[in-house]
């Protein structure tokens, strides 16, 4: 069984450095079935923490599944969304960035 550090190294291994240049981001993952992790986008690097950030510019909520679905392609993260397979809190237009940040 795939663990959702396993999916958030997967989601590392996919950043796009250049549409992370300038950027100040913290990404939090709180995963319903699983444990939390969270990525800090910072000038163009990416470093992934397990846990809970303390000032998180944007939360997604979703199951373990929901998440390997978004980052393997499978899933359609807008589908997810509107589906209420997933919830943003704070800053909904980062959730949107993931795509550039994070292509599959």
């Amino acid at each position: 069984m795939t663990t959702v550090a396993d999916i958030v190294k997967t989601m590392q291994s996919k950043f796009n450095a250049g549409a992370a240049a300038g950027l100040d981001l913290v990404f939090q993952f709180n995963i319903e079935d699983g444990e939390n992790h969270y990525l800090v986008v910072k000038d163009g690097t990416c470093e992934l923490q397990q846990g809970d950030a303390a000032n998180a510019n944007v939360t997604l909520i979703m199951n373990t599944e929901t998440l390997k679905g978004i980052t393997s392609g499978e899933t359609d993260g807008m589908q997810a969304f509107m589906g209420g397979k997933l919830r943003a809190e704070g800053d909904m237009m980062l959730a949107m960035k993931l795509g550039e940040l994070f292509p599959v």
